[in-house]
């Protein structure tokens, strides 16, 4: 009998439902199931998307999921990405306040309760190569790149790639797959 660790059952578990586009299908009972399933979405987003070079310091620099606002994911983010590595990099979670706070980040969730200022974090994050998302609405017309949709208790994914390829991030055919496109004007 093979003995399969946990951290690569769990990474293996989560590419293949991503990829067989089944996550979009996933439903939620409640809002600590949901936001344990936009966890792995975010685990996963990490290994879908390349960024610059320049992002990283040295081939040692985590990557880091970064949440913006109030944190509604509770330990569950800690727990998926606790021992993983994407690409050789450990995965580190950080929580942030304000954008000022952001010093090095990879993928950032924007909180809802940080809604009234899209427009102001969307644009100080332009420069940089900050895969953004989040799951309130009007994302998209802000300049956000990935935003969750809850549908009939399911978690579909919208992803702007104007506004991907503004930020300088490349996001695999594979991912692109599994979402409903949108363009730079939020529709």
């Amino acid at each position: 009998m093979a003995v399969v660790r946990r951290g690569k059952w769990h990474s293996w578990l989560c590419v293949a439902i991503l990829l067989t586009g089944l996550a979009p299908g996933f439903t939620f009972a409640t809002a600590a199931r949901e936001y344990q399933i936009k966890a792995v979405f975010l685990f996963n987003f990490t290994q879908f998307v390349v960024w610059p070079p320049e992002q990283f310091t040295d081939e040692h620099t985590p990557l880091v999921i970064g949440i913006l606002g109030s944190d509604p994911y509770g330990n569950y983010l800690d727990e998926t990405v606790r021992g993983e590595k994407v690409g050789g990099r450990a995965l580190v979670v950080e929580r942030y306040r304000s954008v000022d706070d952001i010093v090095a980040c990879q993928v950032l969730f924007i909180s809802s309760s940080e809604a009234r200022r899209f427009q102001d974090i969307f644009a100080r994050l332009r420069e940089r190569h900050i895969l953004t998302v989040t799951d309130a609405g009007g994302a998209g017309q802000a300049g956000g790149i990935i935003r969750f949709v809850p549908e009939n208790n399911h978690v579909r994914l919208q992803i702007d790639v104007l506004a991907a390829k503004a930020a300088g991030l490349t996001i695999s055919s594979k991912l692109l797959r599994a979402a409903d496109i949108i363009g730079g004007d939020g529709q």
